[in-house]
């Protein structure tokens, strides 16, 4: 296992073809935003209007999913998540599976008896 897998950032686990999922360490690292209107980067999200108001619970989790799909370092895990969102949200995001599987064997605290279906 190469260094950086051991310690986060790029895993086997693919978040989409021809890309490794992103993850990060230590889950206490995501310090992201979690209220108000953000503006996530065009490298993140290639529409014209890139805010989002994280106060709509459903924008929340879709910024979320977006997010661990598209990072590619894990400096933008850290800039756009929070943990304790993340462990809250977890179950109801909709994820490829090797997203799923990255973050899960990073973090077994996200794993339950109760696996929703995975992208």
């Amino acid at each position: 296992m190469r260094r950086s897998e051991a310690e986060g950032g790029i895993v086997p686990y693919l978040a989409r073809p021809g890309r490794r999922a992103a993850v990060v360490a230590d889950l206490a690292q995501l310090r992201g935003p979690v209220s108000g209107v953000v503006e996530l980067p065009h490298r993140l999200h290639w529409q014209p209007d890139r805010r989002v108001n994280l106060d709509n619970p459903a924008l929340l989790r879709w910024m979320y999913e977006t997010v661990l799909v598209e990072a590619v370092t894990p400096v933008e895990l850290v800039t756009w998540l929070h943990g304790p969102t993340l462990v809250r949200l977890w179950l109801d995001l909709w994820v490829p599976r090797g997203v799923r599987q990255a973050w899960e064997q990073r973090h077994p605290q996200l794993r339950t008896t109760h696996q929703p279906a995975a992208a």
